[in-house]
């Protein structure tokens, strides 16, 4: 994805994602979010696979197809696609059994889940998907997680991307993704090498340890770090998740995490748009979205003076169902035509942890 010249000046990059649900209604609230923005069209679309059972991290036909369909209407978009290393990863797996898992998976125990995904994404046309493949692995969240056995998991890795990229007609690209500092494991000791990676990812939220930006971009294995070893492998960076979090309301942060953005130009960047993260679902951070939508709208928008919070609601004559009456995390979003037991459903179904 080629980038626009940008400098903190002259605000973020153009390419950006949202995330505001896995499926089709991730699609339709980011178009409802474009609304908001005056316009601005939001050019990559990011979801999760399922990592509850393998059928579901194969990468479901009926799943991908609607992003698929999204992708084809503009040539200029980019799909992301997370992309988890193991069933139950969300189930609090012990660390002996991921160990396990991490050691089958580096014998190459569950290529052939991998070569079928990668099979129907070429097949649907997302041939040039970027992969985020086992997300935030220095933590503890996850069942792919590394901790509990780096030299397995850079193996398992490296298994996984061999077989999706012999696939014929793929165009993948692998995007390496830990979170922000140290966490469970310095993510450098679960790096899988330079053959294997082709971006050098991170996910930032606004939470300590990093209790302001400037310690959030010096502390160990933070931005700078991130910025840094990409430089020094020749890689590009991405920014896959990043938002608000338990430093509330934040207006600073996120000037500076959109400057920060300006200034390193990652391949793209993913704002997570529910709550407590997000600036256009989340009526909680009326400063921070303030700040958001100055950056990405146009200046002479009519009604540019009006808050976040007024325009989020569905333009007059529209049905409602971009924004459900509750957000993902159960924080609630101004008013629209669909149901809280909608809202309710949606968010079990397609809200990731973290």
């Amino acid at each position: 994805m080629t980038q626009p010249d940008a400098t903190p000046e002259d605000g973020p990059p153009a390419d950006f994602g949202v995330f505001l649900g896995s499926g089709p209604e991730g699609i339709r609230r980011a178009d409802a979010m474009s609304r908001w923005l005056g316009g601005t069209p939001i050019t990559v679309g990011r979801t999760y696979l399922p990592g509850d059972l393998w059928s579901n991290i194969e990468g479901r036909p009926d799943f991908l197809r609607p992003w698929a369909e999204w992708r084809s209407e503009d040539p200029d978009r980019l799909f992301v696609l997370n992309v988890p290393m193991a069933e139950r990863n969300e189930e609090g797996v012990p660390d002996r059994e991921v160990r396990r898992m991490l050691r089958a998976g580096a014998r190459g125990a569950f290529d052939h889940h991998y070569r079928l995904l990668a099979e129907r994404l070429v097949g649907l046309g997302l041939d040039d998907t970027v992969i985020v493949l086992g997300w935030e692995m220095n933590g503890t969240t996850y069942t792919h997680r590394c901790a509990p056995d780096p030299a397995a998991w850079k193996r398992y890795w490296r298994s996984v991307v061999t077989t999706m990229r012999a696939v014929p007609g793929q165009r993948f690209r692998f995007d390496f993704a830990p979170s922000r500092g140290t966490d469970a494991i310095g993510w450098a000791h679960c790096y899988p090498g330079d053959d294997h990676v082709d971006i050098i990812g991170m996910d930032s939220y606004d939470q300590p340890p990093g209790a302001d930006f400037d310690e959030q971009v010096r502390q160990p294995y933070g931005l700078q770090h991130h910025v840094d070893v990409a430089a020094a492998r020749g890689k590009p960076i991405s920014f896959p998740e990043w938002g608000l979090f338990r430093n509330g309301d934040n207006p600073e942060y996120m000037r500076r995490m959109l400057d920060w953005i300006a200034e390193h130009r990652p391949v793209y960047h993913s704002i997570s748009d529910y709550c407590p993260h997000g600036v256009w679902w989340c009526p909680g951070n009326t400063a921070s979205a303030e700040v958001f939508r100055d950056a990405f709208s146009p200046a002479s928008l009519p009604g540019a003076g009006r808050t976040a919070r007024d325009e989020a609601a569905p333009p007059s004559g529209g049905t409602g169902d971009e924004l459900p009456a509750r957000g993902p995390a159960g924080a609630a979003a101004p008013a629209a035509e669909s149901t809280a037991d909608e809202a309710s459903s949606e968010q079990e179904d397609n809200t990731p942890a973290g």
